[in-house]
């Protein structure tokens, strides 16, 4: 009997960009990550240096900012290393990582808005590139010496 294998529906494949920019998503959710955790430190042990704005809605104390800023932070560069990895959980995780350290950039404006509004840019970038990657498929010669 001849081995017959039917096309999947996993066989489209990425643009360019989107595998290039998956793998620069990966590398800047380390650094940013890294960044994040550094910034976060800051706020818990440093919180002095900081500046903050009267009357502002999210006004929280300093070094609850930096616990949050340490464990997205923390997060998204272990993320990172698993997407580089190639771990396939890692894009959804990344994007859910991403989404969540946009808001907290977005609160974190009248903080630091610079770095607030690269960090969007970069999380907003990092989520179309995970959402647009799709692996290419395997090989034909490799899967037909499984069977």
């Amino acid at each position: 009997m001849t081995d017959m294998q039917t096309p999947t529906a996993d066989t489209t494949t990425a643009s360019p960009w989107a595998h290039g920019i998956a793998v620069f998503a990966g590398v800047i959710m380390i650094v940013g990550g890294a960044f994040q955790a550094v910034e976060g430190l800051a706020g818990i042990f440093h919180d002095k240096y900081l500046v903050v704005l009267p009357n502002y809605i999210y006004a929280f104390d300093l070094t609850v900012w930096g616990w949050l800023h340490l464990l997205v932070g923390l997060a998204l560069l272990a993320i990172g290393i698993f997407l580089i990895k190639g771990q396939t959980w890692a894009r959804v995780a990344g994007m859910i990582v991403a989404g969540i350290s946009a808001l907290l950039n977005f609160v974190w404006l009248p903080y630091s808005p610079w770095w607030a509004l690269l960090i969007i840019g970069i999380d907003i970038l990092v989520i179309w590139a995970l959402a647009n990657y799709h692996r290419q498929p395997a090989p034909e010669g490799t899967r037909a010496a499984a069977s």
